[in-house]
C-alpha cells in the first residue's frame, strides 16, 4: 500500500485559462496526464517480512504550456510508507541448535529392596490397574493400558510390578517429560490379597520450580523469563523447551542462547538456567538507489535508523529519512511487545512533501503535502522454529493535498474533494505465513482492506474515494540450489471491486517491480506481478565474508482498472510488461549490499529515456557502517 499526497489542479481563474490556451503545445507530451499526478508512488512488492517503500515532489511557476500540458501532468504523487530496511533475501538454514544440559531428576525412591514390600505378597494376580494423577492425559488409558495388560490375570512378582512403574515412566521420559514419573500406591496397612487386586498408580506431572536468566545487560530479563514460562508448564518438556530457545535464538535481540535443567528441591521439579549473549539491538544505515519515479527525481538517497530495544521491554524503533530532488520524507516507527507469544501494539506514521522535477511538468510549481498513520496489533497464532502463522489488524488514516501554480489552486483529481485533498480510512486484516528449513524458505502475505468513512474521510458519491474493498496478496519463494546459489520467485497480485483512488492502486513498473521499465509505469485498480531470478556466486572474498553474484532474471507484470459509473474501464494499452535482464550483486557480511540490473522491456511503452531506469538500469547501495 502506498500513501501519500494527491495532485490537482483548483479552480482556474479566467485569465490564467485565456494564457494556457493562447501558450504553446508540445504535441510529444501527450503521453499521460493522470499518470504523472499518480506516479510519485508505489513501489513494493513484499519478502517474507513484507515491508514496503516511500517519498513524493516541488518547483517553481515558469511560462504555462496548454491545456494539453495540464492534462498530462504527473500521476498522484502520493508519500509511500518508510521504506523497509534492506532485509537480505533470507538464506535457507537449518534450526538453531541450542544447547541444553539436562541433569536427570532423581527417580521416587522406596526403602525397600525390589523383592518385597509390607502388604504385598510375593506373588499376586492384578485384575485391573487403576491410572491416577494423569491430569493432563499426556497419554491415553488406551495407550497406558497397552503396558498394564500384560502384567494382569496372571501372577506376577514384586519385581514385576515395579517394572510396570518402570516402563510407564519410560513411556513418559522418552517423550520428553524428564521429571514426570509412575509411582505405584501401596496401603500398607491394608495388604493386597493374592487374587484380583486391584493396583493404583500415581502419574506425577514434573514441573519447573524456577526459571534463572543471566546474561542480560539492557533486555529485561522477565521478556525472556516469560517465553520460556510459556514452555515450562506442568508436565515439563523438554523437547517443548528446546523448541522455546530455538525461537528466542531466531529473535534479533538475542546473539546466543544456552540453558541448564536440573533437579530442585524435589525430585518432580526442576530448576531451568537460561544464559544469553545479547545481540547489538542498534542500527544504522545508509542507502542510495534510482528506485523513485522520474517525475520527483529517480536518484534517492537516505538513512534510516533503527533500535530494537528502547526500553529494554523488546520495544523497537524506526526513523527513515529520504530525499529526491523532488521530495522529502521522515517516517516513524514503533512497535511494543505486549504478551510473550510475541503479540506487538505498532504505531507509525510520516510525512512527505513533494514537487514534480520532470520536464515539462516542471514550469507549473506542483506541490504536494501529505501524511499518514497506522495504528494495528499483530499476533501470531503459531510459532516454531520452521514456521509461523500471524494475524494483524490495522487502521490507517491517509490525507494528502496539491497545488500548483504557486498560489494554492488545486485540481479536483480522481478522488480528491472540491479542495483537491483525499483522505483515505481504511481497516487492514492482515494474514501472514512464513515457513523455512535448510533448503527453502517462504512467504505468503494476504490483506484485505475496507475503506470506511470515519474521520471526515473522503466521500465523492461516484468517483473514487475512501469507500471500497481490496484484497492484496504478496508470496516469496526461496530455494538454494547450492552454496550461494538461490532460486527467487516473487509475487503480488491485488483485486479491487471498484475503482481506487490512486493512494490504494497497486504499482507495475520499476525496480521493485518489472524492470526495463520505469517505475510506476501502470498505476492501476488491479494488478499482478511475478518475478524469477537465479544467483549465481562467480566470486568469493573469504577475508572480507565478501560474495560477487550474478544474477539472470525475467519479470512479468499486468494491470487493469475498473469501472467508474457513467463511465467505462480506463483501458491501458499495452496492459502487460515483461523484461528480462541481468544483474550483480555484491554483499560484504552484513556491513554493504550494493546491486546493479539492466532490464530489457520485451513490451513498447511510450518512454522518452531521460533517466537511467527508463533506459532499464537500476541500481542500489546500502551501507551499514555499525
Amino acid at each position: 500500500m502506498n500513501r501519500g499526497g494527491q495532485l490537482g489542479f483548483g479552480n482556474l481563474n479566467l485569465a490564467v485559462a485565456l494564457l494556457i490556451n493562447m501558450c504553446f503545445f508540445l504535441p510529444q507530451y501527450k503521453a499521460s496526464a493522470q499518470k504523472l499526478i499518480n506516479e510519485g508512488y508505489k513501489s513494493e512488492v513484499l519478502p517474507p517480512k513484507f515491508q514496503i517503500s516511500t517519498d513524493s515532489p516541488k518547483s517553481s511557476p515558469k511560462s504555462i504550456g496548454s491545456t494539453a500540458i495540464l492534462s498530462q501532468v504527473p500521476n498522484p504523487i502520493t508519500p509511500e510508507p518508510p521504506l523497509p530496511a534492506p532485509q537480505p533475501i533470507p538464506t535457507p538454514e537449518p534450526s538453531p541448535q541450542i544447547p541444553l544440559d539436562v541433569t536427570p531428576s532423581t527417580p521416587p525412591t522406596t526403602p525397600f529392596p525390589p523383592e518385597s514390600r509390607p502388604g504385598v505378597p510375593g506373588t499376586l494376580t492384578v485384575k485391573e490397574f487403576e491410572i491416577v494423577g494423569n491430569k493432563k492425559k499426556i497419554f491415553s488409558k488406551e495407550k497406558l493400558r497397552e503396558i498394564t495388560k500384560k502384567f494382569t490375570g496372571r501372577a506376577i512378582t514384586f519385581a514385576e510390578l515395579l517394572q510396570v512403574e518402570t516402563e510407564i515412566t519410560k513411556l513418559y521420559t522418552d517423550a520428553g517429560y524428564v521429571n514426570s514419573a509412575a509411582v505405584i500406591n501401596v496401603d500398607d496397612q491394608q495388604p493386597l490379597p493374592q487374587q484380583g487386586a486391584v493396583i493404583k498408580i500415581q502419574i506425577i506431572e514434573g514441573g519447573v520450580e524456577e526459571i534463572k536468566v543471566t546474561g542480560t545487560r539492557r533486555l529485561n530479563p522477565d521478556y525472556i523469563r516469560s517465553r520460556i514460562a510459556l514452555a515450562t508448564s506442568t508436565p515439563l518438556n523438554r523437547f517443548r523447551l528446546l523448541e522455546a530457545l530455538q525461537l528466542l535464538q531466531l529473535n534479533p535481540l538475542i546473539k546466543n542462547i544456552s540453558a541448564d535443567l536440573s533437579t530442585g528441591s524435589r525430585s518432580d521439579q526442576n530448576l531451568v538456567e537460561v544464559r544469553i549473549v545479547e545481540a547489538d539491538s542498534f542500527r544504522t544505515e545508509l542507502f542510495v538507489d534510482n528506485g523513485r519515479a522520474p517525475s520527483v527525481g529517480s536518484f534517492r538517497r537516505g538513512l534510516r535508523i533503527t533500535e530494537g530495544n528502547v526500553f529494554g521491554l523488546g520495544d523497537s524503533f524506526g526513523a527513515t529519512y529520504t530525499n529526491t530532488d523532488g521530495s522529502n520524507a521522515l517516517d516513524l516507527s514503533y512497535a511494543l511487545p505486549v504478551n510473550p507469544r510475541n503479540g506487538t501494539l505498532n504505531v507509525a506514521g510520516g510525512f512527505t512533501d513533494t514537487t514534480i522535477v520532470e520536464p515539462p511538468f516542471d514550469r507549473i510549481d506542483i506541490i504536494g503535502d501529505s501524511f499518514y498513520i497506522d495504528v494495528g496489533f499483530r499476533q501470531p497464532i503459531f510459532q516454531s522454529p520452521t514456521q509461523e502463522l500471524a494475524l494483524g489488524l490495522t487502521f490507517s488514516r491517509e490525507q494528502s493535498k496539491t497545488t500548483l501554480l504557486g498560489r494554492g489552486d488545486v485540481f479536483q483529481n480522481l478522488g480528491a474533494d472540491k479542495n483537491g485533498e483525499t483522505r483515505i480510512s481504511a481497516l487492514r486484516f492482515i494474514q501472514e505465513y512464513t515457513q523455512r528449513n535448510s533448503q527453502q524458505v517462504f512467504g505468503f502475505r494476504s490483506q484485505f482492506t475496507l475503506g470506511v468513512g470515519f474521520f471526515d474521510a473522503t466521500t465523492n458519491g461516484t468517483t473514487p474515494d475512501s469507500r471500497f474493498f481490496s484484497w492484496r496478496g504478496q508470496g516469496q519463494y526461496i530455494r538454494q540450489l547450492a552454496r550461494d546459489t538461490l532460486l527467487v520467485l516473487r509475487s503480488d497480485l491485488q483485486l479491487a471491486t471498484r475503482a481506487l483512488v490512486p493512494l490504494e492502486q497497486i504499482s507495475v513498473g520499476g525496480i521493485q517491480s518489472v524492470r526495463g521499465y520505469r517505475q510506476d509505469e501502470f498505476l492501476v485498480d488491479n494488478g499482478f506481478f511475478a518475478s524469477a531470478e537465479v544467483r549465481f556466486p562467480i566470486l568469493r572474498v573469504e577475508e572480507v565474508k565478501g560474495v560477487l553474484q550474478l544474477i539472470p532474471f525475467v519479470d512479468f507484470g499486468v494491470g487493469w482498472n475498473n469501472s467508474i459509473r457513467g463511465r467505462p474501464n480506463p483501458v491501458l494499452d499495452p496492459n502487460t510488461l515483461i523484461g528480462v535482464g541481468l544483474g550483480l550483486r555484491w554483499q560484504m557480511d552484513d556491513k554493504l549490499d550494493a546491486r546493479i540490473d539492466y532490464g530489457i522491456p520485451l513490451t513498447d511503452v511510450n518512454s522518452r529515456d531521460r533517466t537511467l531506469q527508463e533506459q532499464g538500469l537500476y541500481f542500489s547501495i546500502n551501507y551499514s557502517p555499525f
